[in-house]
C-alpha cells in the first residue's frame, strides 16, 4: 500500500514537468511603427498556475535553414525566473512593451522556418549547432514567414506522439505586425492564430488586468550640474497608493554622482508623480558616462511598459592633449617608446633581406601578441583619443572628434562609430576567430606569427575608428582614384588620414604572409579562399604616405598600440624605410643613422596660415626646394630658397601642401588659402 502511494506521488510530482508550461504566443518577425530593426520581438510563456518558477527549464530556439541544418542557434536558461499572477513569463528585447521579465538582444529571434522548444534540462544541454530532439520535450512550435515547411525539422517532432500531427505555423510576410498566438477551445483542442500581439496579456482576454507603468525623461542627454525630471504614468488611476522604488546606476556611475528622490509614490486616485534629479558637477575627468534608469521593484498587479531608460552624462573635465589632431599635426611632442636596439637588426640589409629582418621584428612569436578583436574597442578609444578632447575619438576618414560612447552596438549607423580595416577583411580573408567577441584585456592574448594572417582580423595597427556610415561606403574598395572605383576619401576632407592609411596598410604588408600591396586596383576574385591578399594602389599609397608624414597624432597611438601588441609599426617610427622597400631606395643598403632627417620640424615654421597670399618660412639652414601641391598630390609651382624668406602662392582658396627638400629630406607642411 504504502509502494502504491509513493508511485502516485512520484507521478504527481514528475508529470507537472512535461505539461505545466507552454509556448503561448511568438512574434518572430516585426514591423512596429515604420522600424523594420526586428527590436519587438518576443517569446511568450504561460504556466498551468501563477508565479510557477521556471527552474530546470531551458527555451532552445533552432534554425530550419538548410545551413542552419535543424540545430540550436540561442538557448535561454530559464533558472531563477517565475512566471507572473498570470502564468505568463516574456523574453525580448528592452524594446518590447511591456518590458520582459527575462531580457534578450535585438533582433536575435530568426523569421523562419525555425522552431522553438521547451525542454527539461540545462542550458549546457544545447550548446550552439545542437540538432533538434524530443528527448525531454515539454513543448514545441514550428513557425515561419510564409516560407515553405521544413519537412526535416516536423519529422524531427512528429516522432514525438504528442506531435504526432504537428504543422508549421505561418505568422505572415515578411515584416509583419503579427504573433502567432495559442488558444485552448472548451474541449481542450489547441490550435494557433495569427493576430494582433498581446505581450503579457493572456490571449483570450481572460485573467488579471495590469496596470502599465511608464516612466519618461524631456531628454536623452544632460550635461554635469543640470536638473532634470523623471516622469511615471499609469494607464489607468491606482487603486491604492503605489509605492516603487527606481535606480540610476551603471558601472561608475551611482550614488555619489547624482542627488533626488529615488523612491516614487502615485497617490490614491491618480496616474502619474515626478521626481527631480541634480546631475553632481565634480572635478574629476571620468569621461561622458550613461545611466541605466530602471524600476527596482513593481508590486505584482502592475508591469513596466518601458524600463532601462539610457541617460547621457557629458563630462565637462574633459582634457586636451599636448599635440594637435590629424587635421592639425604637430611634430617632435610626443617621443617613439621604442626600446633601444629595436631596429639595430636592419643596418645594412637591403631588399628581401631587409623585409625579412623587418617582420622578424614586429611579427616575432615570442614578443609580439595578439588582442581580440572585442579588445580592439579598448585599444581604440586610448590609441585614437581626440587630442582636442579626451571624451572622443578621432574618426579616420571624416576628420572629427565623436564621443566614445557612440560606438556602433546593433543595426542604427547613425552618428555612430565602428572598427575600420584599413587592409580591408575580405580583402585580407581574415574575419572573427573564436574568442574574438571577448575582451580579456592585455595580459590575455595569442601567440601570434607572420602566417597568423587571422590575427589581422584584431591588428590595431590597422584598424581606426571609422563613422559607421563611411565605413560601409568605404567598404573593401582598394585606395586610389574614385574613376577607378577606388577610395581616397569623403568629398570636402582635406585627406590628413591620407599617409595614416598609408603606412597602416604598408605595415600589414610586412606583418603578414599572404599580403601584399600592388600597382594599380587587384580584382577580388570569385575563389576566395585561394585570394592571396591584395590590396592596390601601391603608388597611391607611396604619395600618400610622402606628402603626409607621421605626425604627433600617429606616434602617439602607434606607442599604445605598443602597450597592448608589444610591436610597432616601423614606417612611423623610421619613415624612410618605406622608400628602401617600395620607393625610391629599393637595392639600396638601410642604415639607421643615415635615415635620420637633418631637418628639425619644429624648427621651421611657415607662417600666417591661414593666409591669403604671402607666407613667411622660417628655420631654413640649407638650400632648400619647396614644392606647392594640391591636396590630392598634384604639383602646382616649385620655389627655391637659400635662408628664411616669404614666396607669394598667388593660389586660389582650398587646402594645399609645402614639400621642403633640402639634402635629400623631406618636411611636409599644409597651408590653408583663403
Amino acid at each position: 500500500m504504502k509502494s502504491f502511494i509513493l508511485f502516485i506521488f512520484l507521478a504527481i510530482m514528475v508529470n507537472p514537468l512535461f505539461s505545466q508550461v507552454v509556448i503561448n504566443e511568438l512574434d518572430c518577425d516585426t514591423s512596429f511603427e515604420g522600424d523594420n530593426f526586428d527590436k519587438h520581438e518576443f517569446l511568450e510563456l504561460l504556466s498551468d498556475t501563477p508565479n510557477f518558477p521556471l527552474d530546470g527549464y531551458v527555451v532552445v530556439f533552432f534554425n530550419g535553414s538548410t545551413s542552419g541544418g535543424n540545430s540550436s542557434y540561442f538557448t535561454v536558461d530559464l533558472d531563477g525566473y517565475v512566471t507572473d499572477i498570470n502564468g505568463l513569463l516574456l523574453i525580448g528585447s528592452n524594446s518590447v512593451s511591456p518590458v520582459p521579465q527575462y531580457l534578450i538582444g535585438e533582433n536575435v529571434i530568426q523569421n523562419g522556418a525555425d522552431a522553438v522548444a521547451i525542454y527539461q534540462g540545462s542550458f549546457f544541454d544545447f550548446p550552439e549547432e545542437t540538432v533538434a530532439t524530443i528527448d525531454n520535450l515539454v513543448d514545441v512550435l514550428l513557425y515561419d514567414t510564409s516560407d515553405s515547411d521544413d519537412i526535416d525539422m516536423i519529422d524531427i517532432f512528429n516522432d514525438d506522439p504528442r506531435f504526432a500531427n504537428i504543422q508549421q505555423i505561418n505568422e505572415g510576410s515578411a515584416n509583419n505586425s503579427n504573433s502567432i498566438q495559442r488558444f485552448v477551445d472548451t474541449e481542450g483542442i489547441v490550435t494557433y492564430t495569427s493576430t494582433t500581439p498581446t505581450p503579457r496579456a493572456l490571449n483570450d482576454g481572460s485573467g488579471v488586468m495590469l496596470n502599465g507603468i511608464s516612466m519618461s525623461i524631456a531628454q536623452e542627454q544632460y550635461d554635469e550640474f543640470d536638473t532634470f525630471d523623471i516622469t511615471f504614468t499609469s494607464e489607468v488611476p491606482v487603486l491604492e497608493e503605489l509605492n516603487f522604488n527606481i535606480l540610476l546606476d551603471n558601472f561608475g556611475f551611482n550614488t555619489t554622482d547624482f542627488t533626488g528622490n529615488t523612491s516614487i509614490t502615485i497617490p490614491l486616485n491618480q496616474t502619474t508623480a515626478t521626481t527631480t534629479i541634480t546631475l553632481v558637477d565634480d572635478s574629476d575627468d571620468e569621461g561622458d558616462e550613461l545611466t541605466n534608469i530602471r524600476f527596482e521593484s513593481l508590486p505584482s498587479q502592475y508591469l513596466a511598459l518601458n524600463n532601462n531608460l539610457i541617460l547621457r552624462i557629458v563630462d565637462n573635465d574633459f582634457t586636451m592633449a599636448g599635440f594637435g589632431t590629424p587635421l592639425e599635426p604637430t611634430y617632435g611632442n610626443v617621443a617613439s617608446t621604442q626600446p633601444n636596439g629595436y631596429y639595430d637588426s636592419l643596418d645594412g640589409l637591403a631588399d628581401d633581406e631587409l623585409r625579412q629582418a623587418l617582420q622578424d621584428i614586429i611579427a616575432d612569436p615570442s614578443v609580439v601578441r595578439a588582442q581580440t578583436y572585442a579588445d580592439v574597442l579598448d585599444i581604440l578609444v586610448e590609441a585614437d583619443e581626440n587630442p582636442l578632447h579626451s571624451n572622443q575619438v578621432w574618426l579616420v576618414y571624416k576628420e572629427i572628434g565623436r564621443s566614445k560612447l557612440d560606438v556602433q552596438t546593433n543595426s542604427d549607423n547613425f552618428e555612430k562609430w565602428n572598427r575600420e580595416h584599413t587592409y580591408p577583411r575580405s580583402r585580407g580573408n581574415f574575419g572573427d576567430i573564436e574568442g574574438d567577441d571577448i575582451a580579456d584585456g592585455r595580459d590575455v592574448f595569442w601567440t601570434t606569427k607572420a602566417d597568423s594572417t587571422r590575427h589581422g582580423n584584431s591588428d590595431a595597427h590597422a584598424l581606426r575608428p571609422a563613422d559607421a556610415i563611411e565605413n560601409s561606403t568605404r567598404n573593401n574598395k582598394n585606395y586610389g582614384d574614385p574613376a577607378f572605383g577606388a577610395y581616397d576619401g569623403p568629398v570636402a576632407t582635406s585627406g590628413s588620414f591620407y599617409g595614416d592609411v598609408a603606412r597602416s596598410v604598408l605595415y600589414m604588408a610586412i606583418r603578414y604572409n599572404n599580403l601584399s600591396v600592388l600597382s594599380g586596383y587587384p580584382v577580388i576574385p570569385s575563389d576566395i579562399e585561394d585570394y592571396p591578399g591584395e590590396l592596390g594602389d601601391l603608388e597611391i599609397l607611396l604619395d600618400w604616405h610622402r606628402n603626409d608624414p607621421p605626425d604627433d597624432y600617429e606616434m602617439n597611438r602607434n606607442n599604445v598600440v605598443y602597450t597592448w601588441q608589444f610591436n610597432r609599426n616601423p614606417f612611423i617610427d623610421q619613415p624612410d624605410l618605406v622608400e628602401y622597400i617600395w620607393g625610391t631606395q629599393v637595392g639600396m643598403d638601410w642604415d639607421q643613422q643615415l635615415s635620420v632627417s637633418e631637418f628639425d620640424m619644429t624648427s621651421i615654421t611657415v607662417f600666417p596660415n591661414p593666409t591669403s597670399n604671402r607666407v613667411f618660412i622660417k628655420g631654413l639652414k640649407n638650400e632648400t626646394k619647396i614644392e606647392v601641391l594640391s591636396i590630392e598630390g598634384r604639383k602646382i609651382k616649385t620655389f627655391n630658397l637659400q635662408n628664411d624668406a616669404f614666396i607669394d602662392l598667388e593660389l586660389s582658396s582650398g587646402i594645399y601642401l609645402l614639400n621642403l627638400y633640402s639634402n635629400n629630406k623631406q618636411v611636409v607642411k599644409k597651408i590653408i588659402i583663403n
